[in-house]
């Protein structure tokens, strides 16, 4: 039932016990029954506990539709800097088929965009690389981490150049894939010292002073640098109109964040780890340096995966159900083998769960309680949540 259907007939309601409890109390030749006042009386309070309610639904609605506007307005920003990036990136269906694709990768494969959507990659491949190609598919699919292949691309009416590909697969929440992310770097530019490369937080930590926090701690942004996380794992956030926090990302590894990569009036990092260490790229330098702009867009990349997984979550309607979406959210992308299951390495407050799924503590405390009992999730000594191999 639509929240606006149920507050009129809520209004209804009220009006019509109003006037039956104003009419029990006329004076009537009969002795009228003295419990009907009184069962009036209580079929008022019930109404009031039921407004609250409403009030409630009410409130809880409008902070859903707030964060999934804030979601879709990262969405939207990460999307722009996806076009306009230098290198060639594509989007496609677990089957290889283009979903997205920015302008360098259009003139890469020597055609336009519009041609490009809808079409399966490989067409672009030699004949022999297109019979190998379907069992290559098949191991991405299969693994969780990027790839890296060397292919002979064949453009449309262009000679055949050898490409470097990078591949990284994309899931939901419940671990199914639904999109793999390319880049396409010509060989002949990874002479040039541009090659794609994973784990550059160390690389680029070696010649950087790191900055280290501890948990709670709030990292200064600036306009005009990003920081790049060595260690740990920061928690982005921002604030809605009634003043609560709204969880809309988490940093970890190699992944960049600063107030430059988002639109939001009110956005936060704070260290979530015991100490978090990072280091300083400016935008200037970036802007100067190709490798850098490789780097930072894979960072793009992997941030914008992670918040559409954030935007499909918060139109869960069912709280329950919300929250059990957002643990295994958490499990896929930040969990880590123990001998008794899944850890998550990042660690929440019952709060920031709250947040991140747009409830109460005492909905989180009652939910992760239920699934302790059911043998699902338990603890480690620091607190950490562990599924374990029972669920």
């Amino acid at each position: 039932m639509e929240v606006n259907t149920l507050v009129q007939r809520l209004k209804h309601f009220q009006k019509n016990l109003y006037e039956l409890y104003q009419e029990s109390k006329a004076p009537v030749q009969k002795q009228p029954d003295r419990l009907l006042p009184a069962v009036y009386k209580e079929l008022g309070t019930a109404s009031e506990a039921l407004q609250v309610a409403v009030d409630e639904l009410i409130a809880q609605t409008e902070k859903l539709a707030a964060i999934q506007m804030q979601l879709e307005t990262e969405r939207q920003n990460h999307k722009n800097l996806f076009d306009f990036l230098s290198e060639a990136h594509l989007v496609t269906d677990p089957r290889g088929k283009i979903l997205q694709a920015n302008q360098a990768a259009a003139d890469l494969l020597k055609a336009e965009l519009r041609f490009l959507l809808g079409k399966p990659l490989d067409i672009f491949f030699t004949p022999q690389e297109r019979q190998t190609f379907p069992a290559k598919l098949s191991q991405v699919r299969q693994c969780d981490r990027a790839q890296k292949w060397r292919v002979d691309l064949q453009p449309r009416n262009g000679e055949t150049m050898p490409v470097s590909l990078t591949v990284a697969p994309s899931r939901d929440a419940s671990g199914k894939l639904i999109a793999l992310n390319w880049n396409l770097c010509e060989i002949a530019k990874k002479h040039a010292g541009i090659e794609p490369q994973l784990g550059i937080s160390q690389d680029l930590s070696q010649s950087r002073p790191k900055h280290v926090y501890q948990r709670g701690e709030i990292i200064p942004l600036e306009p005009t640098k990003l920081w790049l996380v060595c260690q740990g794992w920061v928690k982005l956030s921002t604030t809605c109109e009634s003043g609560d926090e709204v969880i809309v990302g988490l940093a970890g590894r190699d992944m960049s964040f600063g107030s430059s990569m988002t639109s939001l009036s009110t956005y936060q990092a704070i260290a979530l780890s015991e100490e978090v260490q990072l280091v300083a790229i400016s935008l200037s330098e970036i802007d100067n340096s190709p490798r850098l702009k490789e780097i930072i867009f894979s960072q793009i990349a992997q941030r914008l995966r992670l918040t559409e997984s954030l935007l499909a979550i918060s139109g869960v309607r069912q709280v329950e159900e919300r929250v059990y979406h957002f643990l295994l959210w958490l499990k896929q992308h930040f969990g880590q083998k123990v001998p008794q299951g899944d850890r998550l390495s990042v660690r929440l407050t019952h709060q920031e769960l709250a947040n991140a799924c747009s409830t109460t503590r005492v909905t989180i405390t009652r939910v992760l309680g239920k699934l302790k009992k059911q043998g699902k999730i338990t603890y480690d000594s620091k607190h950490h949540i562990i599924f374990t191999n029972a669920s």
